[in-house]
């Protein structure tokens, strides 16, 4: 798939068919992450790369946003130190979510879905996943096939009108 139409196609799945995704395909979801950019090039980040079944069914339960995670045949977990000062943590943020997006691409182009959550119970994600506590388990992708439909260019989207978002110059 090309790019533009990566980016046109992808959009949030939470219905997956249960066939697994193949580890090359996760690896390679998992390096964009890696490739994306990072302020001052810190990459403070992890990436923890979920398949066990019985995990991802735990891992849905940490966010109320986070229940496809329990049907996806994987999961990628985003997580960074805990500390730092505002700006840091703002930086960090940030970094994730270049990550975030640079991971969803990379999966579309191969044709795989994925669907992003938070996560609120901090204590219980870093438990499943057996990250140390001076660390923050920020987000979660689910991976997987879509249920419903092959991810295809999506030529209207559910979007503000671009029009009203895209200033020139000034507001």
């Amino acid at each position: 798939m090309e790019t533009w139409d990566a980016i046109r196609a992808r959009r949030n799945v939470r219905q997956y068919r249960p066939d697994p995704v193949p580890d090359d395909a996760l690896m390679r979801i998992v390096e964009a992450a890696w490739r994306a950019p990072s302020a001052r090039n810190n990459q403070h980040w992890d990436f923890v790369v979920v398949i066990d079944r019985a995990q991802l069914e735990q891992l849905s339960t940490v966010w109320v946003g986070a229940k496809h995670i329990a049907h996806a045949p994987a999961a990628i977990a985003l997580v960074v130190p805990e500390g730092g000062d505002e700006r840091e943590t703002l930086i960090d943020q940030f970094d994730l979510g270049q990550a975030m997006m640079a991971m969803t691409i990379a999966a579309t182009d191969l044709g795989i879905g994925t669907g992003h959550s938070a996560v609120g119970d901090q204590d219980r994600a870093r438990d499943i996943l057996g990250v140390p506590a001076d660390h923050r388990v920020c987000y979660l992708l689910g991976v997987g096939y879509p249920a419903d439909r092959e991810l295809q260019p999506i030529h209207k989207p559910n979007r503000r009108p671009f029009a009203e978002v895209m200033h020139r110059g000034r507001w």
